[in-house]
């Protein structure tokens, strides 16, 4: 590539979501309501798992991590998001931006092994219920936890790495309303063929063998349940997990949809809706899905309500 025909970028023009005011102020007023309880049902999530002991369990434990990530996720996106709509410079520094674009794969890969843990213990809770004390231990726990942020950090440390080594020619334009990896590399004038290779590997990796954890285990789910006797048993065995498989099914269905096809094919409309799904609606609604749809996390919101204090002081 001659050097004459690149520049070096400085910051980067986001086009966003739409030129209509009217429009813009809609969305500005919707996405701050979404913001607003994604960040009051994700805190409130967390305080009420560290408050009860009774909720002091692997399932919670795990919950309270899918929460932090949630609430983290969203931040990293809507309030830079709620800046463009109401400001008319929609600029993001060169730095700003590729820091905004490593956090968001890390917590969004962090997160895809989050929801595998998560399925991993409803697999042995309802499969091997005699050993789930010891299977699930404090010691594994933590394990997963901890190899669920290392593959984010390493999956984003390697998308950056690779972007940036990326040159820009004539614009710096982005058609889309965050940095994200595709309208980045549609950007580029370099030859990114086999840097695409490299973070669809990475990416579909994560995806792939995350979503291949949760169908196993889901599948050896159905499979136990369906054997039990009684109607009330087989329901009751079911409604333990019927929450994260609903929070599973819309998070994949909607990164699948992004993620799993060639970078060149990013389109500016179906790919924007999609986002705007995954990057500031789906965190406000797991907490939604797991309290609404959970008896003792409704038991546990009444229990510290009544008490009024933190237990123990």
């Amino acid at each position: 590539m001659d050097k004459r025909n690149t520049t070096d970028v400085s910051d980067f023009i986001l086009m966003g979501l739409t030129d209509s005011e009217e429009i813009k102020l809609v969305l500005f007023v919707l996405f701050l309501l979404i913001y607003l309880i994604t960040m009051l049902g994700n805190s409130g999530m967390i305080l009420i798992i560290r408050l009860d002991l009774q909720l002091h369990t692997p399932m919670y434990f795990f919950l309270s991590h899918l929460s932090f990530l949630d609430l983290s996720y969203s931040s990293v996106i809507t309030p830079k998001t709620l800046e463009n709509l109401v400001t008319s410079t929609r600029s993001m520094s060169y730095v700003s931006c590729f820091t905004q674009m490593y956090f968001f794969v890390f917590l969004g890969a962090a997160e895809c092994f989050l929801l595998s843990s998560m399925a991993y213990d409803r697999y042995v809770a309802i499969c091997n219920p005699l050993h789930y004390p010891v299977i699930m231990s404090s010691k594994r726990c933590h394990f997963l936890i901890l190899g669920s942020y290392l593959i984010g950090f390493t999956d984003s440390t390697v998308n950056t790495l690779c972007m940036s080594r990326l040159h820009f020619c004539h614009s710096n334009v982005i058609r889309h309303f965050f940095c994200d990896t595709s309208p980045v590399v549609a950007l580029s004038c370099t030859d990114t063929h086999n840097m695409e290779t490299v973070i669809f590997i990475f990416a579909g990796s994560t995806l792939m063998v995350s979503l291949i954890t949760i169908t196993f285990s889901y599948a050896s789910i159905l499979s136990t349940i369906l054997k039990i006797s009684s109607s009330s048993g087989r329901r009751k065995a079911f409604s333990t997990c019927a929450s994260h498989l609903l929070g599973v099914t819309i998070f994949y269905g909607t990164m699948i949809f992004t993620y799993l096809k060639p970078t060149k094919s990013y389109s500016l409309g179906k790919d924007q809706v999609a986002s705007v799904f995954y990057t500031i609606v789906i965190p406000m609604l797991n907490p939604l899905i797991y309290s609404l749809r959970n008896k003792e996390v409704k038991s546990a919101v009444l229990r510290v309500m009544q008490r009024g204090r933190v237990p123990g002081k």
